[in-house]
């Protein structure tokens, strides 16, 4: 099941995306650090009602940020749409125990379904640069990378944005 986040669900979200940024780096993947993301930021994502969780046998295995709001490191790309009625997501991560069973796909679906329902003209998102793996599940989804943003806290590396016009 995929729901809104509530406040009693932020140690689980806090402690799945502290495990996604310790198997990433494991994996030379240096992506997520101690500046991103924030406990706060997840204290504002679900006080904006804007953070979703999937969540089986009780247990919070993914999370996900749908958005309108464009962040200002976006503004000098050039997207395949206008700047209105797009959704953004961000912070989508899967439990690393449950990397490989087809959560984020299932967090993908959703959230392309929702965008659907509520007429968006895209979705947009980022991913990091030496995150091949990302990269290629948004390709396959149908995803357009077209350009680069930089998030120093987070890495030397760029972030590609990607965007998917429904």
């Amino acid at each position: 099941m995929i729901r809104k986040a509530i406040p009693s669900d932020l140690d689980a979200i806090y402690k799945l995306t502290q495990s996604c940024a310790k198997a990433m780096i494991a994996r030379e993947i240096y992506q997520w650090n101690e500046h991103y993301p924030t406990r706060s930021r997840f204290e504002k994502d679900i006080e904006l009602q804007e953070l979703y969780v999937l969540e089986e046998d009780n247990r919070i295995k993914g999370i996900i940020v749908l958005t309108e709001l464009m962040d200002d490191e976006y503004i000098p790309i050039k997207w395949l749409t206008d700047n209105q009625g797009n959704l953004y997501i961000h912070r989508l991560a899967v439990d690393p125990e449950y990397w490989g069973k087809g959560y984020a796909q299932k967090l993908m679906s959703w959230a392309e379904s929702y965008a659907e329902e509520k007429e968006y003209q895209s979705i947009r998102l980022d991913t990091f640069s030496q995150n091949k793996r990302n990269q290629s599940f948004y390709e396959t989804r149908g995803y357009k990378k077209l350009g680069d943003i930089f998030f120093p806290k987070q890495s030397e590396h760029p972030f590609y944005c990607y965007e998917l016009v429904l």
